[in-house]
């Protein structure tokens, strides 16, 4: 009887109906960027690169898949890619012919959900791009590396921004982990060059892009001039609240730099611009009383890793070896 009593209850439970589970809502994805909130229903998919430096990031976080087209880069030649992304580089459909993004109409045709880039020229109604708005209607939410959101915060902007970067987009595209690993081993580097430098004398610093009257050159605000400072330098022009900008060949000379620092890129506009060798000898040609000069201390700077993403860290490394070879020994 007992058995038949159990048996009984069994056949009633298994004749029962569990309730479905209520279904869970999907949280929206949110970051900042440039005083907006971006929103996103789900990681995106079709993601469209301004100029390299958005790539590289985008590629050291492992998100090559979801990359549908990129800007040309063509001005540091075949030598200028990092180490395994010149592959990555030649698979994805190149958009546009120049480092900017592609016109308007070209661009809004892409369908993209993700836009990033390095700034906000390829954004300019008056040279005929798609604004931010425009592709936010558009379904594109767009993504500036470093916070160069303007002008202003263009002088504001500093190394640690790259982090703040990296996390944003690893919880846009659901890689925390990779983002939180990869910032990890930067911010590993980046203190070992805080380390090796330690008590030394800084090594009095101009960062120039050539110019033998006015010579362009990085003041003491912004990115590069942070950039300088990790490494263990002095930037010259720092005094200065300018980033890359002109001075007259009377500040030049009078700044005295130790070493030069040249911003390095052979293609610029679709024309071949002035090779690092030149544009030095041309600024130690002002500066000719120089230290620099004396010792002939140059070390070529890719352009990319002037500007905002995930090589800056990569190049302070190389300056700091470059300013302080005894302390890399």
């Amino acid at each position: 009887m007992r058995r038949l009593l159990v048996l009984a209850l069994l056949l009633t439970a298994c004749g029962q109906t569990t309730p479905a589970a209520a279904p869970v809502e999907q949280k929206a994805i949110t970051v900042q960027n440039c005083g907006r909130t971006l929103t996103f229903d789900q990681p995106p998919a079709k993601v469209v690169t301004g100029y390299q430096p958005s790539l590289e990031t985008l590629l050291a976080l492992g998100l090559q898949d979801k990359i549908v087209g990129r800007t040309a880069f063509e001005e540091n030649g075949p030598d200028g890619f990092l180490p395994g992304q010149k592959a990555f580089y030649d698979a994805i459909p190149q958009i546009s012919e120049t480092i900017m993004l592609p016109q308007k109409e070209v661009m809004l045709a892409q369908g993209a959900d993700f836009v990033i880039d390095n700034g906000q020229s390829s954004f300019d109604p008056a040279g005929g791009y798609a604004t931010v708005d425009e592709l936010q209607t558009a379904g594109a939410p767009v993504f500036v590396l470093g916070n160069w959101c303007s002008p202003e915060e263009t002088l504001k902007s500093t190394v640690e921004q790259t982090f703040i970067d990296l996390r944003n987009l690893g919880i846009v595209f659901g890689v925390q982990d990779r983002a939180e690993k990869l910032i990890a081993d930067l911010q590993a580097q980046l203190a070992d060059v805080e380390k090796r430098v330690a008590g030394r004398p800084k090594v009095k610093v101009l960062a120039t892009d050539g110019g033998t009257g006015p010579v362009t050159a990085y003041g003491g605000a912004g990115l590069m001039n942070q950039m300088i400072a990790k490494a263990g330098g002095e930037n010259v022009l720092a005094a200065t609240q300018a980033d890359y900008s002109e001075f007259s060949v009377e500040q030049v000379a009078a700044a005295n730099p130790e070493a030069l620092l040249v911003i390095d890129y052979v293609v610029y506009d679709g024309k071949a611009a002035p090779t690092a060798d030149k544009k030095a000898a041309d600024v130690l040609g002002v500066a000719k009383n120089s230290p620099a000069a004396t010792e002939k201390r140059v070390l070529p700077i890719p352009a990319a890793a002037a500007h905002p993403g995930y090589r800056n860290i990569l190049a302070i490394v190389e300056m700091a070896k470059f300013l302080h070879p005894d302390a890399f020994v």
